[in-house]
């Protein structure tokens, strides 16, 4: 579970849960826990910096760049960035983007960590591939390289923004409240924490270096 939300909160928010979950063999309450989790913490988050804003001191790209590094879903980013003005959204989807690159190497080393005991019983060592993320890297070579007219790529986001509304809808549809009751005290707190650390060094970070 620890794993599970840290993902989600230090990386790309439920992308990185349901990543990292088949790696540490998670089952569905505890995946669904921890997106509610990191889900309802970037929305607080994500209120407390937009609100924070005319008092932290901090220029449309250092803004961004604070939104970027601290909050968990890149929705979360594009909602506090935008809020700053072309850009502050720019820089805040910059550095999200590049919490996002992230993704793919932290499940293989997490894969891989967690199937040690795993491999060492059978004799073999079989390397945990996101085989989502290989598909998702494809596509971004593809969409950087290939001459797609705007009109298509448009149309592609918008069919991407209708399938992830659905996974969500559905995510959402299987949650538990008696888990989320019974075992997401300890959860919220920890992740509450590692939110507000989160924020503070990506405010004194932007602050000092951007």
């Amino acid at each position: 579970m620890l794993f599970l939300t840290a993902s989600g909160c230090g990386i790309c928010g439920a992308a990185a849960v349901m990543g990292v979950s088949p790696e540490v063999k998670a089952n569905k309450d505890d995946s669904v826990l921890a997106v509610a989790v990191v889900c309802i913490l970037g929305t607080v988050f994500t209120l407390i910096e937009i609100g924070l804003k005319p008092w932290l001191g901090l220029s449309p790209v250092q803004f961004g760049v604070m939104n970027g590094a601290s909050l968990h879903e890149i929705a979360h980013a594009v909602a506090a960035g935008g809020s700053g003005g072309t850009a502050s959204l720019d820089a805040a989807l910059i550095t999200k983007l590049s919490r996002v690159i992230l993704l793919a190497p932290v499940a293989i080393v997490i894969g891989m960590w967690f199937g040690r005991k795993e491999s060492r019983a059978e004799g073999k060592r079989k390397l945990p591939i996101p085989w989502f993320m290989v598909g998702f890297l494809i596509a971004s070579v593809l969409g950087t390289y290939l001459p797609l007219s705007e009109a298509l790529l448009n149309g592609l986001v918008s069919a991407a923004y209708i399938f992830l509304g659905m996974a969500m809808a559905a995510l959402g549809m299987s949650v538990n409240f008696k888990v989320i009751r019974t075992r997401g005290g300890n959860v919220f707190l920890a992740a509450s924490i590692s939110s507000a650390v989160l924020f503070g060094f990506s405010f004194l970070a932007s602050k000092f270096f951007f």
